[in-house]
């Protein structure tokens, strides 16, 4: 049987145990996938201690994680464009993502970048895609300034990366706290690394 992370009541990371599950079967428009790597968002730790449970009301047992990376183990009905073996990377609105097999529906889903290696690429979707979306949103171009707060972040880091492929001098701003230790942010490209 498949294991995956779960939890029967609210609170820290003790409450978290694994259990064997039944093998998920997908259903139409649905993808199974063997997980490979999955991340955590802060705003999950949140939902777990039941800090925001009037928003986020969670059934237990409760599953945690909304990342993935994997490969596809099966393909439901009506899903086009994928198939068994190919390497994925996705979100699970369920809550799921911390588990050997993760149903998630095909439009949550879509190909691992080749050279990203599946412990990188495991926490990328959620924060990609806020950071495709916020840069989008304000559509910088060649020659002009793009301010990112939070730039030694999951969605900094990334707003980064994508606001200079526009040609735009991106400054990042990072806590004091962001600017010690091993890996503070630096200067990349036409950048500036500013702390707050």
């Amino acid at each position: 049987m498949p294991k995956a992370v779960r939890y029967d009541e609210f609170g820290g990371i003790d409450v978290l145990r694994v259990d064997e599950v039944e093998r998920p079967l997908p259903g139409d428009g649905q993808i199974l996938v063997r997980v490979k790597a999955a991340g955590i968002n802060p705003s999950e730790a949140v939902i777990r201690t039941g800090a925001v449970a009037d928003m986020f009301p969670s059934i237990f047992p409760s599953g945690q994680g909304s990342d993935l990376a994997g490969v596809i183990e099966e393909v439901g009905a009506r899903v086009g464009g994928f198939r068994p073996g190919d390497e994925v990377i996705g979100f699970s609105n369920k809550r799921a993502s911390q588990a050997e097999l993760v149903l998630v529906e095909a439009g949550d889903l879509t190909r691992k970048p080749e050279k990203v290696p599946w412990e990188v690429a495991g926490g990328l979707y959620v924060a990609g895609v806020t950071a495709w979306g916020a840069v989008h949103a304000v559509h910088p171009e060649e020659g002009e300034a793009v301010v990112v707060s939070g730039a030694a972040g999951g969605v900094g880091s990334l707003a980064v990366h994508l606001a200079r492929r526009t040609g735009a001098t991106v400054i990042g701003l990072a806590s004091e706290n962001n600017q010690q230790g091993s890996d503070p942010p630096r200067p990349v490209g036409r950048s500036s690394a500013v702390g707050e």
